[in-house]
């Protein structure tokens, strides 16, 4: 990295050296985030860099590792999104979690003075508005403005909130997403280098970052607000704000929701506990078990910022600027994954993956899905972390390319599972997923007499007629397997 002349050198060494921070069990690829942080700032502009350093040399001397990761994301917003996403990783150390969570929301500056303007060109106009002299918080790319709006002199009051930009944040948006496709090439190259797995970076990051481009797109949230206070119009414990009618491409005007962070203590463990449950059921099991023919949308960023448990015990589920969005057929897919994994068939499970990705070294998928199944024999219960495991191991063979929507779902699982574990650890992703979809397949049962065998429109645990009774008919062969060591492939 070329270091302008007024910046202390040292400084970089310091950043480098946040590379530390990767927990024990990662410890290999310590050179490679190095090598990674490096390419990033040197790509940055001057002017960029600078204010990174000047942020870092108004620290102590002794600012701990954790606080500095912390100063450097705060100034740049795609590895403050980045920060966000593992913040609840319990493969991290305490401390670092912590300090990531503080990215969740920050606590505001005098950024509303910057954006008052844009709000008073662009809402200035409506009747019985007041905006607040203070904002209320800040987040990776936007503020949040307190309002209150009056409609007629005779009406309630409605309390809200405006979405804005943060200043020069799609500058800095649009300069750091040109910089991670070439990042992912380069993390390729340089895991030949250190003798590491070669993930495939490339692609991986090429999708986040076309996900993050959508984090600005005002507009397109308001879409996805309404379409998600649709689906969930039939869940009185959820609340997804409200839009209102003053909302233009540029600023959003949004039901303003009071509450804590989901995965604040503020209750008994019995109540937290159903805090965990309602926080799964919303976010992965309702959408995934619910999906029609339109396929299955879920919130792809779902960090503890974008939670909130309201006082009368509700889950408010905010910032829906990222979304990802699974078809019938990949949900299809995932069940026959893991119907693969019980009845310890490697023939089924290969097909489930080759429905969810492109298969590029077939030997290789059979290699990893036989590890898998292996693990299944020996008791581990073959779920979304089983499941979430596998995928990693082929994309990190490059086995299988995946496409972008089921490495979102996968970053939004890994996201997910450590929020509601801070919630409470009694609560399981699968436990509440298997409830749900046994509850669905509870209510397929009338109608399934009047459908074609192989059908799996009708929902219903995404299950066809004929999966059952081939299952059924696989039982004597599935234990057979599971006594000999066998597998479902055809030499077997």
């Amino acid at each position: 990295m070329t270091v302008p002349p007024d910046i202390d050198s040292s400084l970089l060494g310091i950043l480098l050296r946040l590379s530390e921070l990767l927990p024990p069990t990662h410890a290999r690829f310590r050179p490679l985030l190095a090598d990674a942080l490096l390419f990033f700032l040197d790509r940055l502009s001057p002017v960029r860099q600078r204010d990174i350093f000047a942020a870092q040399l108004a620290l102590p001397i002794n600012a701990s590792r954790p606080r500095r990761l912390l100063a450097l994301f705060r100034f740049c917003p795609t590895l403050h999104k980045l920060g966000q996403v593992v913040a609840h990783d319990r493969r991290l150390a305490g401390d670092l979690r912590r300090r990531l969570q503080e990215l969740e929301t920050l606590v505001p500056t005098d950024s509303l003075a910057a954006v008052r303007p844009l709000l008073e060109r662009e809402v200035g106009h409506v009747a019985g508005l007041h905006i607040a002299r203070k904002a209320l918080a800040e987040a990776s790319v936007a503020v949040v403005v307190p309002f209150v709006w009056r409609p007629a002199a005779n009406s309630p009051p409605q309390q809200g909130v405006f979405k804005v930009l943060r200043p020069g944040v799609q500058d800095r948006l649009d300069e750091e997403l040109a910089i991670w496709p070439a990042l992912g090439s380069f993390l390729e190259e340089r895991c030949v280098a250190h003798g590491l797995p070669v993930f495939d970076y490339a692609n991986t990051l090429e999708s986040v970052a076309h996900l993050l481009a959508n984090e600005a797109r005002l507009d397109r949230e308001q879409a996805h607000l309404r379409q998600a206070a649709e689906f969930y119009a039939g869940s009185p414990d959820i609340v997804i704000p409200r839009v209102f009618p003053f909302s233009t491409p540029t600023v959003t005007a949004m039901q303003r929701v009071d509450g804590c962070k989901v995965t604040s203590q503020d209750l008994p463990a019995r109540e937290m506990r159903q805090r965990a449950e309602r926080l799964i059921r919303a976010l992965l099991a309702q959408p995934f078990w619910s999906s029609g023919e339109a396929g299955a949308v879920f919130h792809a960023d779902p960090h503890a910022g974008n939670l909130l448990a309201t006082p009368d015990g509700r889950l408010a589920i905010l910032d829906w600027a990222l979304t990802t969005k699974l078809a019938k057929r990949q949900c299809e897919a995932v069940v026959q994954l893991v119907l693969g994994a019980l009845t310890l068939n490697d023939r089924r499970v290969c097909a489930a993956i080759a429905a969810l990705g492109e298969s590029v070294d077939d030997a290789q998928v059979q290699v990893a899905v036989r590890q898998a199944i292996g693990e299944v024999r020996r008791g581990t219960f073959p779920g979304f972390e089983w499941m979430t495991s596998l995928l990693d191991a082929l994309a990190a063979t490059s086995a299988v390319r995946f496409p972008e929507e089921v490495s979102l779902f996968r970053k939004a699982l890994l996201t997910l599972s450590g929020v509601a574990a801070d919630v409470s650890q009694d609560m399981t992703m699968d436990g509440v997923l298997i409830r749900e979809g046994a509850s669905q397949f509870i209510r397929s049962l009338w109608w399934r007499p009047w459908i074609w065998a192989d059908s799996r429109r009708q929902g219903g645990a995404h299950l066809s007629n004929a999966d059952l009774f081939g299952l059924g008919a696989e039982l004597p062969a599935s234990t057979l397997r599971f006594l000999t060591g066998g597998s479902g492939t055809a030499h077997d």
